[in-house]
């Protein structure tokens, strides 16, 4: 369900390009550094937007270093920390534990089991150092599990879960900035529940998976509909974020969320246009 809240790396300036793959490449030995190779396994770019949000509201110092890994063992990476990495490295290792442990009890994937076991006393300690974040994600990946294994048409049931879910994460102090941060998260978070779903829709029709779309996809005007929800969501995230005083990294952090969400939406559209344009061509 992750990996829609990129940035489009074509419009951003070269320096702007190195100092996001910087953040992400600092994310990512965050994680090796604290959970070894299985925590690294657990990395997602949309933890890099976290970190660039967080970085900028609170101005936090970050360091710079150049380090080799395992994806470019030759040559050494630009990367940079600071205490909001090490928040997301944490969220991300909670996260997908509770995503793996959900998984697990709801399919019975093998994968998952495995998953859960190998990560569980590494995130133990983490959970418990973080009480609020974790009970959240832990409440609302259940209340998701149960729409699901209910078979809920009413879409704002399971993104509404996801969009709570997101919006703890974002908030790393319990201050001035709290409610905008919920705010922004919390419709992004929606934002990404439906693009997952409108994206493996086709899929789970075929393969009778539940998806919350399904029963809205029988209408003409679904499309429509898709797009003015998912338009509606990211316009409440991005008038929530634009209340904030962010100034550090911000053409970066405007680049993800006018552009960047959208990558994947305008993939799977041009997608459908050259089918239709295929079937057209083959009557």
């Amino acid at each position: 369900m992750f990996g829609y809240v990129t940035a489009n790396e074509q419009e951003l300036k070269v320096k702007e390009f190195k100092k996001y793959k910087a953040y992400y490449c600092g994310l990512c030995h965050c994680l090796k550094n604290k959970y070894g190779i299985a925590g690294q396994l657990t990395l997602t770019y949309d933890m890099t937007f976290v970190i660039l949000l967080l970085t900028s509201l609170y101005e936090r110092e970050t360091k710079a270093n150049v380090l080799r890994c395992m994806v470019h063992p030759v040559k050494k990476v630009e990367v940079l920390q600071n205490e909001i990495t090490e928040y997301a490295a944490d969220m991300n290792l909670i996260l997908a534990y509770y995503h793996l442990k959900d998984d697990w009890e709801d399919e019975k994937k093998i994968a998952a089991l495995a998953g859960t076991t190998f990560l569980k006393r590494k995130v133990e300690m983490t959970i418990r150092r973080y009480p609020r974040q974790a009970a959240v994600i832990q409440r609302e990946l259940n209340m998701l599990s149960e729409f699901e294994r209910a078979g809920s048409s009413d879409l704002d049931e399971p993104a509404g879960c996801f969009g709570r879910l997101m919006e703890e994460l974002f908030v790393y102090k319990e201050d001035c900035w709290e409610e905008l941060l919920r705010k922004t998260g919390f419709y992004l978070g929606k934002f990404i529940y439906i693009m997952d779903a409108y994206e493996d829709l086709p899929e789970d029709i075929e393969k009778g998976n539940y998806n919350p779309l399904r029963k809205m996809s029988e209408s003409e005007s679904y499309e429509e509909k898709c797009k003015e929800m998912l338009c509606m969501m990211m316009g409440e995230c991005a008038a929530a974020f634009e209340k904030m005083p962010c100034v550090l990294d911000i053409d970066i952090l405007r680049n993800i969320l006018y552009d960047g969400v959208w990558k994947k939406y305008q993939k799977l559209q041009e997608k459908k246009s050259e089918e239709l344009t295929d079937d057209k061509k083959s009557i």
